[in-house]
């Protein structure tokens, strides 16, 4: 994020008796954020990962935002071996490669393009033999990227579930519950049909608690829910769904079955990057405190509860005396009344540092960066935002409401006049949030 100056009043909080100034503060901050990011790229961890090169072939396939890096790291570490296949992943996402065909397709809803990569796949994997390998390169966004509906859907009767799921508030778990029972290549499908090849997952996991059957949907995961849980979910959050939907989910289980020899490792975590964001604030000079890599629940609400932590670190020393910094991962949710007007501009974490803002209330020596480390909050080209102790000073003083803002699900666009967002672009990796909360 390039740093701006910017007009203060004399009595702002633009330098502290710490001796923190404004400009400081933020470039730590940022500092951080990438050190989380670049710790996650695979070109820095996919390698060590690998299996021995397989005596018969090697087929790769892929899909979330890291898998077209994910395919260009492994090309990088076997320039020997004979590899094919392809991978998917988001518009902008690409990265080049020669052996491996990497194809983009929509996010967070799946297009014709998503069902296109999914029959690729498939056809990519059948027909193999016990001595050839499969590797498949899973990341964050693959649920969307990644399609191919059960026998009686078609394509729109799943996006139609996404645009539902999307604003019901349900959590990403929840969520990738009903889709993998709405598709054929979801929860082990992909799995079943590399047999008999041995396949290798090496994912990069952007979930709360890295469940491999939430990362992308687990296509190389066998599935221990049913579809009567999907079902449960829907009536849980009142969601009305297309007909065939309901119908699909009534339809007695298959199994799914997938061979011993397959193996899942996760190769990054949302954990692994804010332990590399903590070494980045102790070289600062700071100490760090991890409080989890999983958070989850409504965007505002975290973001009150972590002013609160925040307060009590600064008057108190608790949980961490100052110099600190608070560290937290995982992923909030951003719920939508249907019933209410529509949302304006805004992600998770754009949301969940204007809610933080409102409850410090310009509080003296608190600065915080929330983004998400794929480069993109929500469906927005930011990543995320960075809150000052005159955030809400500067808004006002632009004729901005900062409580209108958060109502209206709009604090991009607050955060955006006051030059606080931040913009990374496709970061080519995904390892959910990172929040960064300084109190020097």
């Amino acid at each position: 994020m390039n740093e701006q100056t910017l007009s203060r009043p004399a009595s702002a909080p633009g330098l502290t008796t710490t001796g923190w100034t404004d400009g400081r503060a933020r470039t730590v901050l940022r500092r951080i954020l990438d050190a989380a990011i670049h710790s996650a790229m695979p070109e820095m961890v996919l390698a060590r990962y690998l299996p021995p090169p397989p005596q018969g072939r090697c087929v790769v396939v892929g899909a979330g935002k890291a898998a077209a890096s994910m395919a260009a790291a492994l090309e990088q570490a076997w320039p020997d071996v004979a590899l094919s296949g392809c991978v998917v992943t988001r518009d902008g996402h690409s990265t080049p490669t020669r052996r491996i065909r990497v194809l983009e397709a929509s996010h967070p809803v799946p297009d014709s393009r998503s069902e296109a990569a999914g029959r690729a796949m498939m056809a990519a994997v059948t027909g193999l033999g016990p001595d050839d390998l499969v590797i498949a390169l899973i990341s964050g966004g693959g649920s969307a990227l990644l399609e191919l509906p059960k026998p009686g859907l078609v394509l729109e009767d799943i996006r139609a579930v996404s645009h539902v799921l999307l604003h019901s508030g349900a959590s990403i778990r929840d969520m990738n519950v009903v889709r993998r029972h709405l598709s054929a290549i979801k929860g082990g499908g992909l799995a079943q049909a590399a047999a008999p090849a041995r396949v290798v997952t090496l994912a990069i996991s952007d979930v709360p608690g890295d469940d491999p059957l939430t990362i992308a949907s687990g296509p190389t995961v066998a599935d221990p829910t049913t579809a009567a849980d999907a079902l449960s979910i829907l009536r849980h959050y009142g969601m009305t769904v297309p007909d065939a939907v309901e119908r699909v989910l009534m339809q007695p289980p298959t199994d799914r079955a997938l061979s011993p020899r397959n193996r899942y490792t996760l190769i990054s975590t949302p954990l692994m990057a804010l332990k590399a964001a903590a070494a980045t604030a102790r070289d600062c000079g700071l100490t760090p405190l991890i409080l989890g890599d999983a958070l989850e629940g409504e965007s505002r609400d975290a973001g009150t509860l972590m002013a609160g932590i925040a307060l009590s670190a600064r008057l108190h020393g608790l949980p961490v005396p100052a110099p600190a910094v608070l560290l937290s991962g995982g992923e909030t949710t951003v719920t939508i009344n249907p019933a209410g007007p529509p949302p304006g501009r805004g992600g998770r974490n754009t949301e969940f540092l204007l809610s933080m803002a409102m409850a410090l209330q310009g509080r003296e020596g608190i600065w915080a960066i929330a983004a998400d480390s794929d480069g993109i909050d929500g469906t927005e080209d930011a990543a995320g935002a960075l809150i000052t102790p005159d955030t809400l000073a500067r808004a006002r003083a632009r004729n901005l409401d900062p409580r209108a803002h958060l109502r209206a699900h709009d604090s991009y666009t607050l955060f955006q006049r006051t030059g606080d967002l931040v913009m990374t672009g496709p970061t080519l990796t995904n390892v959910n949030d990172i929040r960064a909360v300084l109190v020097p």
